[in-house]
């Protein structure tokens, strides 16, 4: 399975830009990934899948009655199509076990963030399926890669 999922700061970024349009997107035209050694492969139009974990970090901060009827719309979008991506057991566990060495590694402060757990159970499900993850901050993403390669990439706002 070749393809993108974009990380939850990809649309909230869009969604403080007042622009929706990215929640009607369905395939990425042109992405540069970065593996673990730090290289950039371009891909193009590769279809666009939706993490359950980024999904859920949309509703956390859906407010509204507007955004959560867009959001119940994504979803069941995605999951017409089957590109709704739910973490497994493996995903979990893999993720357990990297934040452990990210803790042991930079410390556990680092680790003790939900968010932290949230982009890890992201990068397992991506690497799990193939995908590349694309994501406006980095950090976490790099410091996962560290111990389990997947491919990402930053994007500028």
């Amino acid at each position: 399975m070749a393809g993108v999922l974009f990380d939850t700061s990809v649309y909230i970024n869009a969604l403080r830009r007042r622009d929706t349009s990215v929640f009607s997107q369905t395939r990425v035209a042109a992405v540069e990934s970065a593996s673990e050694k730090g290289g950039l492969k371009r891909s193009e139009n590769k279809p666009l899948y939706l993490s359950a974990v980024v999904l859920e970090e949309l509703y956390v901060g859906a407010l509204d009655r507007r955004m959560k009827k867009l959001l119940a719309k994504f979803e069941n979008g995605f999951e017409q199509v089957i590109r709704l991506l739910v973490p497994n057991r493996s995903d979990w566990t893999t993720g357990g076990q990297i934040l452990s060495l990210i803790g042991q590694k930079h410390g556990f402060e680092a680790v003790g963030r939900a968010r932290m757990t949230n982009d890890c159970l992201i990068a397992m499900t991506a690497a799990r399926c193939g995908l590349t993850v694309i994501t406006h901050n980095a950090g976490d993403f790099k410091l996962i890669a560290e111990f389990r390669p997947f491919q990402w990439t930053k994007i500028k706002l």
